[in-house]
């Protein structure tokens, strides 16, 4: 029998993956990834050379990034191994972990309180909480649903995420400032962070407000994300605590190695730090 990717697959694989207590994002992401193999397949066969031709395409045409073509990788062995078709399964590219981060998508603390204080400026109250509770605890967007009324007044919220269950301590000052917000805008009960529908923002309402903040508060648009608020909060910890075991618990990181790219220095930190070491003879000399 052929083996060509059909809708109806689609909506069985989406089953196994909720069964999986997969979360909504994961869901959707692979699904979307395996749609893109199957019209890359069309009516062909998927068989193990279908599946390299796709993989080499993605780098070499497609101009992705590996880290973005393993990501298609991994939703797309997923679907073999539920399909039963693990020989078709194929290895990530592997990558060498850059020493360092890069300048240009590093946000600093004064360009994030200028976003803050651009929001308050704009009167966007709700976004300007916002960026400052996922900056001050380093919870993820997805993760906002678990700011409550009751969590702040218990000073700290209980985060679901990925099948894992964590405490995530507000500092007194964000509690504070989460008080008065939820007093301001008479907030009774459930959670904080609602659209005007009563439904819990999600990573494309926060991306969209942010993304206009960024001319009048002088940021780039590339460093303008709503993750990149969780990178400056690792950061920030790891630049006081120096403790990765501690921040990968803080931040909800099984592994180690994950938490390791956001403890990483700037570009232009990385090369003062060679320099300090001193190992070149100057000329003059």
């Amino acid at each position: 029998m052929k083996r060509i990717i059909k809708e109806k697959m689609l909506s069985k694989f989406r089953g196994f993956l909720k069964n999986g207590e997969k979360s909504k994002a994961t869901v959707s992401k692979y699904l979307c990834d395996i749609k893109k193999l199957m019209d890359y397949a069309g009516d062909r066969e998927v068989d193990k050379s279908l599946v390299l031709s796709y993989k080499g395409k993605l780098l070499e045409e497609d101009g992705y990034k590996v880290s973005s073509i393993n990501s298609f990788l991994a939703a797309a062995n997923c679907f073999f191994g539920y399909m039963g078709w693990h020989d078709l399964k194929v290895k990530a590219y592997k990558v060498q972990q850059e020493a360092f981060y890069p300048e240009n998508k590093c946000l600093s603390k004064e360009e994030y309180f200028r976003l803050v204080r651009e929001a308050k400026r704009r009167g966007k109250g709700r976004l300007a909480m916002i960026l400052q509770t996922i900056c001050a605890t380093g919870i993820r967007v997805s993760e906002l649903e678990a700011v409550t009324v009751e969590a702040v007044k218990g000073d700290a919220v209980v985060v679901h995420n990925k099948g894992k269950i964590r405490t995530v301590l507000l500092p007194d000052s964000l509690r504070k400032e989460l008080l008065y917000y939820i007093s301001r805008k008479g907030i009774k009960k459930g959670i904080v962070f609602c659209t005007s529908s009563g439904k819990v923002v999600d990573r494309s309402n926060v991306w969209r407000e942010m993304k206009e903040l960024c001319r009048e508060a002088d940021v780039k648009e590339d460093k303008v994300f709503p993750h990149n608020l969780r990178h400056l909060f690792a950061q920030c910890f790891y630049g006081i605590k120096k403790d990765i075991v501690k921040l990968a618990d803080i931040l909800g990181h099984s592994s180690i190695d994950t938490t390791r790219i956001y403890t990483k220095t700037t570009s232009r930190e990385h090369r003062k730090q060679l320099d300090q070491m001193g190992l070149v003879l100057m000329c003059q000399e």
